[in-house]
């Protein structure tokens, strides 16, 4: 089985973040959304693994994954360029895919759990596609799917106004080759894109099997600033207490937080954990950071006082305005300006970028 990563679209609804490149980089607890969805391919024992590129900076998808041999695979890459859907991508890669059956998986997707038992469910069984879903609050916001009492799909719906049921589709997809020549039939959609819901329910017209796998952890679609931050919040409960740096007496760092090799937290300086720090990265003096937050390498926090938020890295942060609930790009400023009182603050900042506060 071979695996296909989308990188592409435009992330316009994370910009400015995605001025300066694709929204699958944006970091999760301080690692790059892409890595848990190659992470998750590689851990159900797919290594062949395809990755769809886009038009918005793809040189920096590939500066980060090379050619997948850090990671334990093996990368090909496939220019789809202006985002035209995710059946269109799949299209582009068929030269690469060929006859094997394949795994898609949307690069801005992050998943507790992984895909293993979808996999090995689909190899199983041999079904002609197998589709992840999630139960949500919101499913007009999504493709939906309307599945029998055996867990298989009766119809696929993209973001219908009356959804016949809560369960969206993941941006999870195993596949056979008899899904290429129903892509080359279709048409674009009113979003002047090839849709691979269309696509699914031609193929379950013609009786086709088309399983649905329930996820059974927690999923987030990172598309917005505030699904982002949550989804940095589920995964910082995960991580595991880990000090590289250097802690100095009069600091204190309480329950569970990584550091990274030659960061300093100097004294006076509190860390509450479930929190990461990059390398490099100097903290204090008197300076808080909170639970839920990720401080990418390189940053710079004095005097600052800043949760649930997170720092992509190369930032200057010396204010003492409290910031909550922040998305900060790398080499941004946030300093004090003189003669206001501190309020809390929200800020969604590009990279590059200064505020004064």
């Amino acid at each position: 089985m071979k695996g296909l990563i989308l990188a592409g679209g435009h992330g316009t609804r994370l910009r400015p973040l995605t001025h300066t490149g694709p929204k699958q980089l944006i970091p999760l607890a301080n690692k790059p959304n892409i890595l848990y969805c190659l992470e998750d391919l590689r851990d159900a024992g797919i290594t062949d693994i395809g990755v769809i590129l886009g038009d918005v900076m793809p040189e920096k998808v590939k500066e980060l994954l090379g050619d997948g041999q850090a990671h334990g695979v093996g990368i090909t890459y496939v220019v789809q360029g202006f985002p035209a859907g995710i059946a269109h991508a799949i299209l582009c890669a068929e030269s690469f895919l060929g006859d094997e059956p394949f795994c898609v998986y949307l690069g801005d997707n992050v998943l507790k759990g992984g895909i293993r038992p979808m996999v090995r469910e689909f190899e199983e069984h041999a079904y002609d596609a197998e589709v992840m879903l999630c139960h949500v609050p919101n499913p007009e916001k999504f493709g939906v799917a309307e599945l029998d009492p055996k867990g298989h799909i009766l119809s696929l719906i993209e973001k219908p106004k009356a959804p016949k049921s809560d369960l969206a589709l993941v941006g999870i997809y195993l596949l056979r080759k008899n899904i290429f020549p129903i892509i080359r039939s279709l048409k674009p959609s009113w979003r002047n894109e090839l849709e691979i819901t269309e696509a699914l329910d031609h193929l379950r017209s013609q009786g086709r099997s088309i399983k649905a796998h329930i996820v059974t952890g927690w999923w987030k679609d990172t598309g917005k600033p505030e699904d982002i931050l949550e989804a940095n919040h589920l995964l910082l409960e995960d991580i595991e207490h880990g000090i590289e740096g250097t802690v100095e007496p009069g600091a204190r760092v309480e329950g569970r937080v990584r550091i990274g090799a030659r960061s300093v937290v100097k004294t006076g300086s509190v860390i509450r954990g479930p929190a990461v720090i990059g390398q490099d990265c100097v903290i204090g003096p008197e300076t808080y950071v909170g639970p839920y937050t990720s401080i990418g390498d390189g940053s710079r926090l004095v005097g600052a006082d800043i949760e649930s938020s997170i720092v992509i890295g190369d930032a200057i942060i010396e204010t003492r305005h409290k910031i909550v609930n922040s998305l900060i790009g790398r080499y941004a400023t946030v300093r004090s300006a003189e003669g206001r009182l501190p309020k809390g603050q929200q800020l969604i900042i590009g990279e590059n970028s200064a505020l004064f506060l």
